[in-house]
């Protein structure tokens, strides 16, 4: 839950408060409207972040959670499609949203692990 709220308000802030700056970086008009759409999305992150974040100290995973497990899982197995769609349409953009795909697809992962499991019992001491 920490690395999902991190990789998430990392997002968040970034699309929130350098909408121009990130449209131009990856070679985009950033005209208003796009401008637009990129900080209401950076909300969204910084949304599900402050979920994530305020989540990672409870019991996750089979029945405990579900809703936000299933939509961290949503999020970031449709997000991950979609940037590696991306990535093999138009091969020639920054090496960083390869990274960043990769990261997508190991939270999708770990999150999917988690819907379908129990959690495990707490350590006795």
């Amino acid at each position: 839950m920490i690395l999902s709220a991190v990789v998430l308000a990392a997002l968040g802030i970034a699309l929130t408060f350098l909408p121009a700056e990130l449209a131009t970086a990856l070679g985009s008009n950033p005209d208003p409207f796009f401008v637009l759409v990129l900080q209401v999305v950076g909300a969204l992150y910084a949304g599900m972040a402050m979920l994530n974040w305020m989540s990672k100290g409870s019991r996750i995973g089979g029945i405990y959670n579900r809703p936000i497990c299933i939509a961290n899982f949503a999020h970031f197995f449709i997000g991950g499609m979609a940037l590696l769609k991306f990535m093999f349409q138009y091969p020639e953009q920054p090496a960083i949203l390869w990274g960043l795909s990769v990261v997508y697809y190991g939270l999708a992962a770990w999150f999917g692990l988690t819907l379908f499991r129990h959690p495990l019992p707490a350590q006795q001491d």
